[in-house]
């Protein structure tokens, strides 16, 4: 009796030391009684009561647990069915990234969801969907990859809580973005005309930003001129009513007077611009031709040579020829 009796109080020991377990730190201990959640333990040495009655489970809150979406260890590693999502613009991108989490709530993470990493990466893909749904292409490929992971993150975050899963989305990483292998060629093309456009719209602008200012400078001085020339115009007319005015008031008072006058300024602003020839046609009929304006020049160069030609020794009178001596006898007769 005495050896049954410690076998039983042996393996009544052995039962209690297993129900013993250790919680360390950063993790919580999940104590489930018959199944059902029974407490929530801390970090430290804890006891539960042996199975079957108790059993326990621990959840690291600390690890950082990632998933992929797309693809597996490696973004050359395509999981098509996973990355291969509908744009606004009615486009197809392939996309790839990681959502990585840590578990906030341990009763939550153990006890609301069967399978935790498959259902966080079920509610990441979702998410991308919606987001990539509500983008364009351009804008995924080429622009907002950051703000399109910051709106999955945000998005994410709001589904896990409005299940509970217990799980905190820490980020949302964008692997990897581009058009299907089959159509990859024609997005380069037209990249390549989007780049050529921007380049051309660049040398546009710069033509203009050249060309605009000169052009203006250019209307505005001829503004300028034709206001000058404009007043110039109306100074003179105005000058000009002003004398007409004044002629029509002395040509009613003195008119042969007057018409004389401006005969006279006329026939002198006419003149002055005009060569003068006077020629004598009385007597006997011989021709004299007197160039005035040639005689005024020699008469205005004659000082200049006077010094010169009383230096030189007296040269011979020419001969006159028989008409030069005609016309200077004509000249005398008509003096006479």
């Amino acid at each position: 009796g005495g050896g049954a009796g410690g076998l039983v109080a042996l393996v009544l020991a052995a039962g209690l030391a297993r129900g013993f377990y250790i919680v360390g730190e950063g993790q919580r201990g999940v104590v489930l009684t018959f199944g059902r959640l029974s407490e929530e333990t801390l970090p430290g040495l804890r006891w539960r009561m042996p199975w079957p009655i108790q059993s326990h489970e621990i959840v690291n809150l600390q690890q950082v647990r990632t998933v992929e979406v797309g693809y597996r260890n490696n973004v050359r590693t395509k999981v098509l069915k996973e990355s291969l999502m509908l744009t606004d613009d009615e486009n197809i991108v392939d996309l790839q990234f990681a959502v990585q989490f840590t578990v906030k709530d341990a009763r939550d993470y153990v006890f609301n969801v069967r399978r935790p990493d498959e259902t966080a990466m079920q509610i990441a893909e979702t998410a991308m969907r919606e987001v990539i749904g509500k983008s364009r292409m351009d804008a995924i490929l080429y622009e907002t990859q950051v703000d399109i992971a910051n709106r999955a993150h945000e998005l994410m975050q709001t589904i896990h809580d409005r299940y509970g899963t217990g799980i905190q989305v820490s980020t949302v990483t964008i692997q990897n973005a581009q058009p299907p292998e089959q159509v990859q060629a024609a997005f380069d093309d037209a990249v390549k005309a989007g780049q050529d456009r921007e380049r051309q719209k660049n040398e546009g602008q710069a033509y203009a930003n050249d060309v605009i200012p000169r052009a203006r400078g250019a209307a505005s001085r001829l503004g300028q001129e034709a206001e000058g020339y404009k007043q110039r115009v109306i100074a003179n007319a105005e000058g000009d009513a002003s004398r007409f005015r004044q002629v029509l008031a002395e040509y009613a008072k003195a008119p042969a007077v007057t018409r004389e006058r401006i005969y006279i300024e006329t026939m002198q602003q006419v003149l002055a611009s005009t060569s003068k020839i006077m020629m004598d046609y009385r007597g006997a009929g011989n021709l004299l031709y007197l160039p005035l304006d040639k005689i005024m020049q020699q008469a205005g160069a004659a000082p200049l040579t006077d010094a010169q030609s009383s230096q030189r020794p007296s040269e011979p009178t020419p001969d006159l020829g028989p008409r030069s001596r005609e016309s200077l006898r004509g000249r005398e007769r008509g003096e006479r």
